[in-house]
């Protein structure tokens, strides 16, 4: 193995943790905000490190570039997701 495929499997190695954590932190948490939270936050860590390990293995500018938009934008979905269902847990009485 060369070095940048051991880290290309590292940076996947990491993000897959980090989506292993966010998920135990969804099963694991008491109320839906902390939960949200749990979830945006170690996801969009762990697709950095997907798209970053995905980026270092191919090896092209252009494909580590639409990777990173669709990072980019994955940021952004998620943010505004958990605000609406931030908004809606709130509407409903759990109070976080």
């Amino acid at each position: 193995m060369t070095l940048i495929e051991i880290l290309a499997s590292a940076c996947l190695a990491v993000g897959v943790f980090f989506f292993f954590a966010g998920t135990v932190g969804l099963l694991r948490f008491p109320d839906v905000h902390s939960r949200l939270h749990a979830l945006t936050k170690a996801d969009n860590l762990g697709l950095a490190f997907i798209v970053l390990g995905a980026g270092i293995h191919f090896g092209d500018v252009m494909i580590a570039a639409k990777l990173a938009l669709v990072w980019f934008l994955a940021v952004f979905a998620a943010g505004a997701a958990a605000q609406l269902v931030a908004r809606a847990a709130l509407r409903t009485g759990d109070e976080p």
